[in-house]
């Protein structure tokens, strides 16, 4: 569609056309699975297996300059809601992990309220809002082990300015209902299980499995900078997965898993100056 000289999308006309154009996808990616083979991982078990892949802790409630308090306790209500959904869910080998399969729609009858979500590159409050922060810590998780990422999506990880020192890949993973997905498959010989919970304004995440693998694996970033494009500016770094040897400790695989180009979507006063380059 051209509106006077631009060029536009039908989903950049308004919310509206934006919210029909998710759906459209939404749909169109529903059919899509009716006749794929693969097999999602459904069974939970309440107890759990004993070891521990990885694990990692975030922050429910970001503070900072431009950031809506409210709709960050109700993403922290979101992400426990959601919680409870991946708790105890056990991948078996030859299955794959939907994150929405796993969670469902998220709806106000089923107690989600409104959170950040970002839509074009801007924040809006929308229901359900703030399950990035969740997916971003299961990618973590999954990072860190030898299952393999079938489908990622990122956004921007310079949502929120970073407290104390900086760590990779502490967001910018991205899911939107039901087409943005977020999946990885249990390439192992063994089965791997997901332990989520919330306390204490902390988000906790366990990947277990039934016993060690051969190697360990570490993330790393390289080059991480800020940079003034245009009257905004952009994160910049390449951020790798490091595979070791557990017997050995030496370096297997060194992976680029993202070349990090992120809208910095807090105050630009926030930005540490010795991170910035002209």
């Amino acid at each position: 569609m051209r509106i006077g000289k631009k060029n536009i999308l039908f989903c950049e006309i308004s919310p509206t056309t934006y919210a029909i154009s998710e759906e459209k996808e939404s749909l169109l990616k529903h059919i899509r699975e009716l006749f794929s083979d693969e097999k999602i991982a459904r069974n939970k078990s309440r107890k759990k297996l004993r070891n521990v892949v990885s694990k990692k802790d975030s922050e429910l409630i970001k503070t900072g300059k431009g950031i809506d308090p409210v709709l960050q306790e109700n993403k922290a209500v979101n992400i426990d809601l959601a919680c409870k959904k991946l708790n105890g869910l056990v991948i078996h080998p030859g299955e794959t992990f939907s994150f929405w399969q796993t969670i469902g729609r998220t709806t106000k009858r089923k107690g989600y309220k409104a959170g950040r979500v970002l839509r074009r590159g801007k924040l809006y409050p929308g229901v359900g809002g703030g399950l990035c922060n969740l997916a971003n810590v299961l990618h973590n998780l999954v990072l860190l082990s030898p299952l393999k990422v079938t489908e990622f999506h990122n956004h921007s990880d310079a949502l929120a300015p970073d407290h104390g020192e900086r760590v990779p890949f502490s967001a910018g993973t991205s899911v939107s209902y039901y087409y943005n997905d977020y999946r990885f498959y249990n390439n192992t010989d063994m089965d791997i299980q997901l332990v989520f919970w919330c306390a204490d304004n902390q988000l906790h995440g366990e990947l277990r499995s039934e016993k060690q693998f051969p190697y360990t694996y570490s993330i790393s970033e390289e080059d991480h900078h800020f940079s003034p494009e245009g009257n905004e500016y952009y994160r910049i770094s390449k951020i790798y997965k490091n595979t070791f040897s557990r017997e050995t400790g030496e370096l297997i695989n060194k992976e680029l898993v993202l070349d990090n180009h992120s809208k910095v979507l807090f105050d630009h006063s926030e930005i540490p100056k010795e991170l910035i380059r002209e």
